[in-house]
């Protein structure tokens, strides 16, 4: 099967029950028929490798052919994951033991991992950082992580043994402290920019979009955990637009603290653009990778790397008010690998 075949069978596997949920609210929404509306959706996934989801989401409905090409849909984004990440690297990225490992110098932090035959180690982390976050090794949007206290226990011993009963797909971190300027938007997570990198074969670095994401009510930022996204300027690091949530409701200011949001700019934008040139510079096999940021009163660090870095958040219609995507950003790096390849 050629990988364009892939990607639009990927892009037609649905819920049939949920496609009609869609297709009858955006009837009800746009007054089209449903017929027309399904051979939409159908020309969607064929000529641009969206789901009925990203139909509906990026609200395709009410876009030119030629605004449609400009969007990075799910079956793109699994293209360009299929194209630039081997899947049997997958795991330097998935698993926050062998991340950890592998982007030390770009932690920024202490971690340790609890495997069961560690105990001294353990122990010691402990004593230096009696308040810690524990991570699952595997999981994503934020689920399963905690915020512990060695306070909430009788002792350390009974706080290791707490612990020990995860091992070993478990691991601790030292609590990051976060840039003051970013706290006072939401200081109750750590708020990070999501930065999505390319490396072409030419060994460029190209810093494709970022993106900000805010906590709310959590101590994490995950736009599908509670948390908002805002648009940023990947040049400047400028947030640009209001944030959202993926209940659709837009803040100019946060809701929490009353800190503006749109048009905050970040300190040491330089040094990230730089931290993460360098982190994308270094797997061999992952070279399209969304980097979590965090900004600290000592530099930026990156929390972690994802080898799917997903594909919605960065254009949403609120956000795109000229509808126009982010895939021409990827013809651009596309077109300068091969002006170099001359």
């Amino acid at each position: 099967m050629g990988r364009m075949s892939y990607v639009i069978q990927r892009a037609l596997s649905m819920d049939y029950g949920a496609m009609w949920d869609k297709i009858n609210a955006i009837h009800k929404k746009t007054g089209r028929s449903r017929v027309a509306i399904f051979r939409d959706m159908k020309n969607c996934a064929v000529k641009y490798g969206a789901g009925y989801m990203d139909y509906d989401l990026f609200e395709m409905y009410n876009l030119t052919d030629q605004q449609r090409d400009t969007y990075l849909t799910r079956g793109r984004n699994n293209q360009l994951v299929a194209t630039y990440n081997r899947r049997e690297c997958w795991g330097e990225l998935e698993d926050k033991v062998q991340f950890n490992q592998k982007y030390g110098p770009f932690l920024g932090r202490e971690w340790v991992a609890v495997t069961g035959d560690n105990r001294e180690e353990v122990m010691d982390f402990l004593k230096r950082h009696p308040v810690f976050m524990a991570k699952p090794a595997l999981g994503t949007c934020g689920h399963g992580i905690e915020k512990l206290s060695a306070e909430d226990y009788p002792s350390l011993d009974a706080l290791y043994d707490h612990l020990v009963q995860f091992a070993p797909h478990f691991e601790l971190e030292e609590i990051i402290r976060q840039h003051p300027k970013v706290a006072e938007i939401y200081p109750d997570a750590i708020n990070t920019v999501r930065m999505v990198t390319i490396r072409g074969k030419s060994g460029k670095v190209y810093l494709i979009t970022a993106m900000f994401r805010i906590g709310n009510g959590k101590y994490v930022d995950n736009f599908n955990s509670g948390g908002m996204a805002a648009p940023m300027d990947p040049e400047t690091g400028t947030v640009i637009d209001r944030a959202l949530d993926k209940t659709k409701h837009l803040y100019e200011n946060h809701p929490a603290t009353g800190t503006p949001i749109k048009g905050f700019q970040f300190p040491d934008w330089d040094k990230a653009k730089a931290l993460v040139e360098q982190a994308a510079s270094i797997p061999e096999g992952l070279r399209y990778v969304g980097w979590d940021v965090c900004f600290t009163p000592d530099g930026p660090c990156i929390i972690e790397g994802n080898h799917f870095p997903g594909h919605d958040i960065y254009q949403l219609p609120v956000h795109t008010p000229d509808k126009i995507g982010i895939m021409p950003r990827f013809r651009a790096v596309e077109e300068q690998e091969a002006a170099m390849g001359k």
